[in-house]
């Protein structure tokens, strides 16, 4: 492969920066929801290859930059959607949407394309690549209010059963320590008949620790709830213009009640919790106390959780509230983590471009109510988040969050973002309820296996017995410190390995 591409790959100009965009937007293919991650051993190949040739370390950033620059801007290519919601006010924003993004991100791609120049060739410069790229992929939590999107390892999540048992390991290394194994296995293959022996040795342990954990889980003896998910496919021009916000409601009203009456034909009379989506309730529901006890109406008794605008005094929250059987508000969680550009302007932009911002909440929560269980609450963006899905001691035996995915059109925008619910129940040991306005809802037990989803751009509800949580995987007692201390070691190891000389006969 090595040979391949010195004799086929341009040397420098900007022959070799087109190439590298391009195979950096090939690289994209390996996210969900294609999932082909083979495609990263031929991919990451080549920026290792480019990067080492370059003559200088400043050339040698350049390549790492333009190969992310052309990774992110294809992975996130479905930003480009969500400004084409609001093109009457930023249409001079559309062409920059992706590439802006990939902009400020694909800097972290040079790291490990300079820092691995500086050790020894072979097995050193491999480990300190993989090791660089995981600690510079993990930064990405820093940015703003951080932008851990599209990680590498979420390449993993191969529908069905397959992908079942490939991201199993997260349990204990978390969606970066996949990351991490995915660069070091791509480039280490290369690494003659002695890298192919263990790349594919490493990948039977995997696949069969991955069966093993998957096949052998250890239950927690609590109960949670019985759901119905209400997904009312409502388009963002519509939840923005509140034209027909009446018949949004009265919508959710009547898939409510055919999702209470299933529920109750299907389960019996066990309490049943109704989830609405984010931005599904079309004004604001703590200030609505007709609503609320229309909701509870076509609850018929159970507990709902809505979504909704809520303001005190100047300030305006983006929130998730229960509404229990009588109408009154049970308790309220508001989103903590906020949207870069489009829930709060980053200090970056020296000029307003926002209408309004939201104001942050004051953070993670466990709701614990005898019909609910106890849940995490999250809304949308906080899901993307590993290591900080659930409250600091005061853990829950479930995880939901609500969203509005009609922002990334049809595209692999919303199945990225349900790919982040799916790698969070494998981490974390909890059940995740994926619930969508327009995009596309799901349930995953507690081991990351589907149980049900809808489709995209369709009015559905999903009638289930939330399953039981496992025991505490180790990732959720340690969270990202397994990875990054098993990152820094490596990258330690690749230095010591030049310096000393040590395992040079590997």
């Amino acid at each position: 492969m090595y040979f391949f591409i010195e004799r086929y790959l341009p040397q420098s100009g900007w022959r070799l920066g087109v190439v590298l965009l391009f195979v950096g937007a090939l690289t994209a293919l390996a996210l969900p929801p294609l999932n082909i991650f083979p495609i990263l051993v031929l991919t990451l190949p080549c920026l290792y290859q480019a990067a080492l040739k370059a003559p200088t370390a400043r050339k040698a950033a350049l390549r790492g930059f333009l190969f992310g620059m052309g990774f992110h801007s294809a992975g996130l290519y479905w930003l480009t959607n969500a400004i084409l919601t609001r093109v009457h006010d930023y249409w001079w924003a559309v062409p920059f949407a992706a590439p802006g993004v990939a902009f400020v991100i694909a800097p972290l791609i040079a790291v490990p394309a300079v820092l691995c120049r500086y050790v020894a060739p072979g097995w050193p410069r491999i480990f300190l690549f993989a090791g660089s790229w995981t600690l510079a992929d993990m930064s990405r939590v820093l940015i703003f209010s951080g932008f851990p999107w599209n990680p590498l390892g979420s390449a993993l999540e191969v529908p069905s059963i397959i992908g079942d048992i490939l991201i199993q390991p997260a349990s204990i290394i978390g969606v970066d320590g996949l990351t991490l194994a995915l660069v070091l296995s791509s480039l280490g293959f290369w690494e003659g008949y002695k890298g192919k022996f263990f790349v594919l040795l490493g990948s039977i342990i995997w696949v069969a620790g991955g069966g093993w954990l998957f096949t052998h889980p250890h239950y927690k003896s609590v109960e949670n709830p019985k759901l119905v998910v209400v997904q009312g496919n409502v388009s963002e021009r519509e939840v923005l213009g509140r034209d027909d916000a009446f018949k949004q409601f009265q919508s959710y009203l009547l898939l409510t009640r055919t999702g209470v009456e299933k529920a109750r034909k299907d389960i019996g009379k066990s309490p049943i919790v109704v989830v609405w989506p984010e931005s599904a309730f079309p004004g604001l529901l703590d200030e609505d106390g007709w609503a609320r006890s229309a909701i509870a109406q076509a609850a018929d008794g159970a507990t709902s959780l809505i979504g909704s605008d809520r303001r005190d005094g100047k300030h305006w929250y983006n929130s998730l509230e229960a509404v229990g059987p009588d109408g009154a508000i049970k308790a309220i969680y508001d989103k903590s983590r906020l949207v870069p550009f489009g829930e709060y302007q980053p200090w970056i932009i020296p000029f307003n471009i926002l209408p309004g911002v939201i104001t942050p909440g004051d953070g993670l929560k466990t709701w614990d109510f005898p019909e609910v269980g106890r849940v995490g609450p999250m809304v949308c963006y906080e899901i993307i988040f590993s290591g900080s899905v659930t409250a600091p001691h005061d853990r829950p035996n479930w995880l939901l969050t609500i969203s509005n995915d009609a922002w990334y059109g049809h595209s692999a925008g919303p199945y990225q973002h349900l790919a982040t619910g799916r790698m969070r129940a494998v981490e974390e040991g909890l059940p995740v309820v994926f619930v969508n306005n327009r995009g596309v809802s799901a349930i995953y037990d507690s081991r990351g296996h589907e149980m049900q989803r809808t489709h995209w751009g369709a009015e559905e509800i999903i009638v289930s017995t939330l399953p039981k949580p496992k025991n505490r995987p180790l990732f959720s007692y340690l969270s990202k410190s397994i990875p990054l201390f098993i990152a820094i070691c490596m990258a330690v190891f690749s230095f010591l390995w030049r310096k000393n000389g040590i395992f040079t006969k590997f």
